[in-house]
């Protein structure tokens, strides 16, 4: 009977990647439970479903979306840090890093309480309003902010979400009064300025795109320093005149701590593969890029630990205080 190195040995030969050979190491016994940490329709939902399907190809078993909204993440992701380490319950979360950032008591810990496996892209938050509200520019929405104090409502995702951060940013840099009201995911937030409930928001653009394109929403600044290619005709923070509104989420694809190499490795594998398959889909329909340079699990809890840094920073620096979670 041959060896696991002559296997690998006959594996590689035969013209299958390292990567492949590990993925090839552990197979899921049952259906991978993907937890979205946000109510349907939001930005993790739409993500986790565009590369989920791939990636159950790979694995050779269904991923179920499940969708565990509260607490701007914290819910799910409690769930999933205290879930078995076999491989069969994961985290997809773009608050990831934000939540210790603004929330005081956080029930686990953002790095060590996981093990990394994919990045789904990068996108950024867009400043939105509601088409009745008469501003066509950021400076204009500024100076109507500033001229009605306390009218004007602004929708978040939940406290601690992304969408919060890139709201307080708002906030506390152009130095408005309005009140930011929380519901409980991105989605939620984007039918109620639709609807007109709140009038000014900074959703995922993953969430909002659909309505931007259909109208329902009129953006007037990408909070990034370059235009996105998903919105071309949207000026950047920069050339919209609030430079230092600059706030760009990611899709961090988590596992439990003490998940087994072999297994993070697979799912690791799996999950790269079905973003690099669907890079132009998650561009198109989400305005999510992908990026090289996050294969390990190292590199991916790097960028969240850097990010848990980078947006504390940002928040204290803009004077918002740590949050008490709803």
């Amino acid at each position: 009977m041959p060896t696991r190195r002559q296997t690998l040995s006959l594996a590689l030969a035969a013209g299958l990647t390292p990567s492949v050979v590990r993925a090839q190491a552990w197979r899921p016994s049952r259906p991978i439970r993907l937890i979205v940490p946000f109510a349907p329709g939001g930005s993790n939902d739409i993500v986790g479903r565009i590369i989920a399907e791939a990636a159950a190809q790979t694995l050779g078993q269904p991923i179920v979306i499940e969708n565990r909204a509260g607490a701007g993440s914290m819910i799910g992701a409690e769930l999933v840090a205290r879930a078995a380490p076999d491989g069969h319950t994961i985290l997809i979360n773009s608050a990831h890093a934000t939540v210790p950032a603004i929330v005081a008591r956080v029930p686990y810990d953002s790095v060590t309480d996981f093990v990394g496996l994919a990045v789904g892209g990068f996108s950024p938050h867009v400043l939105v309003v509601n088409p009745q509200v008469q501003a066509r520019t950021a400076q204009e929405l500024v100076a109507l902010l500033k001229a009605n104090p306390g009218r004007f409502n602004f929708g978040s995702a939940g406290i601690g979400s992304g969408v919060h951060v890139a709201a307080e940013l708002f906030r506390s840099i152009t130095q408005v009064n309005v009140e930011i009201v929380q519901y409980r995911g991105g989605g939620p937030s984007v039918v109620a300025l639709v609807a007109g409930e709140v009038q000014v928001g900074s959703p995922t653009m993953a969430s909002s795109i659909g309505q931007v394109r259909a109208g329902g929403l009129r953006a007037l600044a990408v909070l990034s320093e370059q235009r996105s290619q998903a919105l071309p005709d949207v000026p950047s923070a920069p050339e919209a005149g609030i430079p230092g509104v600059i706030h760009e989420e990611f899709f961090p694809i988590l596992a439990p701590a003490g998940t087994p190499a072999p297994i993070a490795a697979a799912l690791g594998s799996a999950f790269q593969t079905a973003i690099q398959q669907n890079a132009g889909r998650l561009t198109e329909l989400a305005g999510v890029t992908p990026r090289a340079g996050y294969e390990t699990s190292e590199q991916v809890m790097a960028l969240v630990r850097e990010g848990v840094e980078r947006y504390s920073k940002i928040l204290r620096d803009a004077g918002v205080p740590l949050q008490e979670p709803s």
